[in-house]
């Protein structure tokens, strides 16, 4: 008798241990990234190559605007520790997806087409293009329809990049475009007095005119179309709706603040880049 309960309670209890393993295993699986990274205080940022957004300094350290605002948001939510890991642009959402990161921090703009396969913060700056003038802006050039309505003017574009056909669309002949290789070329032409505007993101133009003296200057105020502007943000996988939540309450409370736009003003970046554009407005949801 005692030899048959004996062989009945063996076989129970390695049964209840197992179950015990599995409720383990099941309570490890349900786990959330935000859990994990909060119980770890660590989180893996994919970023590529692209100053000022974010790049690796000599060092070896990982820097840039979307990378230092995801240091801070995540210190504040008690995650210190932030890995970088560098990524083809081309790789960031599908390594994401594929767990090699949990969050992209590589100033992505928010479009609807990567709406479909990740999951955006609000975003933590816009940006608009600007154009690159001589001092004081004397042909008065505010927008793409001010260059087209004055066929002598000429406009310095860097080839491949979307801004050649905006000012096609705007009117602004193939006669007054000057097609450069890079942006060196675009402060050239316009210091030379070859082209009496380039253009390009604010944020470049800036660049161009605190490296190009006196004689010229960035102006700001740009009419353009809405949809031209890019808007960056933090992209996270689908199902770490929890964790982009999260990061999102924070950096509502801490965009605008002083501690933000300082920063971000290493990297160019000052309160003209500060909307209240929301990620569902910009995904068109």
């Amino acid at each position: 008798m005692s030899h048959f309960a004996h062989s009945v309670t063996l076989p129970l209890r390695r049964l209840f241990v197992a179950c015990a393993l599995l409720g383990m295993t099941a309570g490890a699986q349900a786990a959330t990234t935000l859990e994990t990274v909060k119980a770890n205080s660590a989180i893996r940022i994919g970023y590529a190559n692209e100053s000022p957004f974010a790049y690796t300094e000599t060092n070896g350290n990982v820097t840039g605007e979307s990378p230092e605002i995801a240091k801070i948001i995540f210190a504040r939510m008690g995650i210190n520790k932030v890995d970088g890991v560098l990524t083809e642009w081309g790789s960031l959402i599908p390594g994401l997806r594929a767990g090699r990161f949990d969050v992209i921090a590589a100033g992505m703009y928010i479009t609807p087409a990567r709406c479909k396969q990740v999951i955006f913060t609000d975003p933590h700056y816009q940006l608009p293009d600007a154009l690159l003038v001589e001092k004081g802006n004397p042909k008065k050039l505010h927008s793409y329809e001010d260059i087209a309505k004055n066929p002598d003017v000429k406009l310095a574009i860097m080839a491949g990049t979307v801004n050649l056909q905006y000012a096609r669309d705007s009117g602004v002949k193939d006669s007054q475009i000057l097609q450069v290789p890079d942006t060196t070329a675009q402060l050239q032409a316009v210091r030379a007095g070859r082209a009496d505007a380039a253009v390009g993101t604010q944020l470049t133009m800036k660049g161009l005119a605190s490296k190009g003296g006196e004689k010229v200057m960035a102006e700001t105020d740009f009419k353009d179309d809405p949809s031209h502007i890019g808007y960056g943000a933090l992209a996270f996988r689908p199902e770490d709706k929890d964790l982009r939540d999260a990061v999102n309450a924070e950096l509502k409370k801490w965009l605008g603040t002083e501690d933000h736009l300082k920063t971000v003003a290493p990297f160019g970046f000052d309160k003209d880049n500060i909307t209240t554009k929301t990620a569902a407005e910009l995904c068109g949801q």
